[in-house]
């Protein structure tokens, strides 16, 4: 079967494990596997349950959408359009709706005239009909012909530095997508049992990423484990943190937008889903790594006793650990470096500022993260440990540390 995430050997496959350990291994699986697949069935929305949930906004009548070209930007706008005098005008060619083809003037002010719009740009405009006629004014940049080609220039970075490895995460992430836009966001609007709708989706996502992303192994079943395993740790961490921290749930503008959408939403619980669905990524990189590295280890050090392969893949997850951790924290510091710009422009104590929900709720739920994080570490090098084959020439004083005096198997 599949070598994957291999380091130092390339023949990964010749480790062997015992029968006991791959038979529990395959049976807890299976089993989640077979839940997780009918707690999906459970938990799908029916179309029924969506419109009786979710009402679509409708666009305000005489409003629509047109695309437009720049032909020039210049400065300065006109006053009766725009009482605010710092502000660009850009000169645009319609090139849909009514007046396709007309040429008319909008108005750029604030962020938009930051945007380095320029002559050639294709831009978004909101047309408005009025007893005068439409009303032109600027909405957005048409910047899906760039994302589409840088897009296409990470598939060939992947596919050139990463090869099939790197093209199979990307199958993976593919699914994950499908899952939380498919399943997991609209059995959320659709009133479902947040965490369980979290643990279901967010399990099916890690059985098919891993096994797709680093093959089907026991290596990667090893490391499956431990994911769904810290995944639960991380759950329940999170309802504490959340419960005794008081939180609502409402921390930002968004927040109190999709209420008044969808007022049947438990925003302490999609506050827990957001706390899961952060975790499975870094989870995923760390449990693998572990795994990885007490496969490496055996493949280098067939004497080695389990106990030892455990304490080496420590020191390897201790690293692995203080580096993800300064991964988490600067990834939320870049996310909310805005808000943590207004910090400077109040009056109120850091201690009352990290008091208040939109701060707090950011800490609870990185914390919650981290423990899950940092609990995965010992927990999936103790399963692979426990996984491989004990030592070739095992010391009699290590003989108890063998899980599985059975029969071995290859991988």
């Amino acid at each position: 079967m599949g070598a994957g995430h291999s380091h130092v050997h390339d023949d990964l496959d010749q480790v062997t494990v015992g029968s006991t350990a791959r038979t529990i291994l395959i049976t807890f699986l299976s089993i989640l596997g077979v839940l997780t697949i009918a707690g999906m069935i459970w938990l799908w929305p029916s179309k029924a349950d969506l419109d009786a949930h979710v009402h679509r906004l409708s666009d305000v009548p005489g409003f629509s959408f047109e695309l437009a070209k720049i032909t020039e930007v210049r400065e300065g706008c006109d006053s009766a359009q725009i009482s605010n005098a710092v502000c660009l005008t850009a000169t645009v060619e319609l090139k849909s709706g009514p007046e396709v083809g007309t040429v008319v003037d909008v108005p750029l002010q604030g962020p938009q005239a930051q945007a380095g719009l320029r002559a050639g740009d294709e831009i978004k405009v909101g047309r408005v009909t009025t007893p005068d006629g439409p009303v032109y004014s600027y909405s957005d940049a048409n910047r899906i012909p760039f994302m589409i080609a840088l897009g296409v220039l990470f598939l060939i970075v992947v596919a050139a530095v990463a090869r099939w490895k790197g093209l199979f995460a990307l199958l993976g992430l593919v699914f994950a997508g499908g899952v939380l836009i498919g399943f997991m966001l609209p059995a959320l609007l659709a009133g479902k049992p947040g965490i369980i709708v979290a643990l279901v989706g967010g399990t099916a996502i890690m059985f098919v990423v891993l096994y797709v992303a680093h093959g089907v192994s026991m290596r990667t079943s090893a490391a499956l484990v431990g994911t769904l395993l810290g995944v639960g740790i991380t759950t329940a961490l999170g309802a504490i943190s959340v419960e005794f921290a008081r939180l609502s749930g409402f921390a930002e503008e968004s927040d109190f937008e999709l209420s008044s959408l969808a007022s049947g939403i438990n925003f302490k619980e999609i506050l827990m889903v957001a706390i899961i669905i952060g975790g499975l990524g870094v989870l995923n990189d760390v449990t693998i790594t572990q795994s990885s590295a007490v496969w490496e280890l055996r493949a280098a050090a067939p004497s080695m006793t389990r106990r030892e392969l455990f304490t080496s893949g420590m020191r390897i997850g201790r690293d692995h650990i203080a580096s993800t951790i300064y991964t988490i924290v600067f990834a939320y510091a870049g996310g909310a470096l805005t808000v943590l710009l207004l910090v400077f422009f109040t009056t109120r104590t850091t201690l009352d500022l990290l008091n208040v929900e939109q701060f707090s709720g950011e800490i609870v739920r990185t914390l919650g993260s981290s423990i899950g994080l940092v609990l995965s570490v010992p927990i999936t090098t103790g399963i692979a440990a426990l996984t491989v084959a004990g030592p070739v020439d095992e010391p009699e004083n290590a003989s108890h540390l063998s899980a599985d005096p059975a029969p071995r198997h290859q991988v």
